[in-house]
């Protein structure tokens, strides 16, 4: 096995993983209970799914400049991933939205209180 058919394999492998991720938060995105659940599988499928694929383009066309573009993409994913579904995941509980009744503990019930009395 030659080393570009090695190379071919495992970024393939990466894109087709990370595919695979972001699919099986799309079938959550339709099956899970609540706001907080779908929210919660779509931030991790982003981060995780996205980064994948951005190594496995990265394992196929590398080169510097590509490793520092994918590098940069990756924090920016793995950042922005992980505070919009917070951020998303707050709003919906300040704007009412019940979590499930198997959601222990309620952690934002105090804000909540505190935001709907001003």
């Amino acid at each position: 096995m030659s080393a570009d058919m090695v190379v071919t394999v495992v970024g393939s492998a990466l894109l087709i993983l990370g595919a695979a991720i972001i699919a099986s938060a799309a079938i959550g995105l339709l099956k899970l209970p609540d706001v907080y659940t779908r929210t919660s599988a779509i931030g991790t499928a982003a981060g995780l799914g996205v980064s994948l694929m951005i190594v496995g383009v990265v394992v196929l066309d590398f080169n510097t400049l590509n490793l520092i573009k994918g590098i940069f993409a990756i924090i920016a994913q793995l950042l922005t991933s992980a505070i919009g579904s917070f951020v998303l995941a707050r709003a919906s509980y300040m704007s009412g939205s019940e979590p499930v009744a198997t959601t222990v503990p309620d952690e934002l019930a105090d804000q909540a209180d505190q935001a709907s009395a001003r």
